[in-house]
């Protein structure tokens, strides 16, 4: 089993050299399908919802993915150079005032909007009562794994991490929704 896993390792890497952008917007979708999946079965689903876990997937596939390659280039380029932690401390700091607000907005308005098909006053309204609790929440997780990105992750794998923990992050979003729910029932 593990001459399999390198060999594929070995595949993916060369696909990263070769084909970043698309190579982390796939890895992205897939990874994005992989969590909704989960988080459908934990809700109870008994049968996949489809049309949701494509929509997923295209979030990943279309924004997810390129959106993290760009940024992350771009990171490489304002801090061109610069070592350490002190370093390391600015990219996360900059990275959860810029990229974190917005990203946990962008979706949750695609997923009210796109995937749930409701209208923007309502999603607006939806938004405005849960983002601050989703945002800070987000806090408490993401600049440790922002940390360890750019601490320890080479530049060509940050995405595929960040994807990654964004695919558990998923799932433990759905269960916290769940518990919620189920305590109120």
């Amino acid at each position: 089993m593990s001459e399999i896993v390198k060999v594929a390792w070995g595949k993916y890497l060369l696909q990263l050299q070769s084909n970043p952008l698309k190579t982390k917007a796939i890895t992205s979708g897939v990874l994005a399908g992989c969590s909704d999946a989960i988080a459908q079965k934990i809700a109870g689903a008994k049968t996949l919802h489809l049309r949701r876990l494509l929509l997923i997937m295209l979030y990943g596939f279309a924004y997810g993915g390129p959106f993290g390659h760009f940024f992350h280039k771009l990171m490489e380029i304002l801090f061109r150079g610069k070592k350490g932690n002190t370093t390391v401390a600015q990219k996360v700091l900059l990275e959860q005032v810029t990229v974190s607000p917005w990203n946990n907005f962008l979706f949750m308005t695609y997923f009210g909007m796109v995937i749930e098909g409701r209208p923007w006053s309502m999603v607006r309204s939806k938004v405005r009562k849960d983002w601050p609790n989703v945002q800070l929440a987000a806090w408490k997780v993401w600049p440790i794994v922002s940390w360890v990105n750019y601490q320890y992750m080479p530049l060509q794998l940050r995405v595929l991490f960040g994807s990654f923990v964004a695919s558990c992050w998923g799932v433990f979003l759905n269960l916290k929704a769940r518990s919620v729910a189920t305590k109120k029932a």
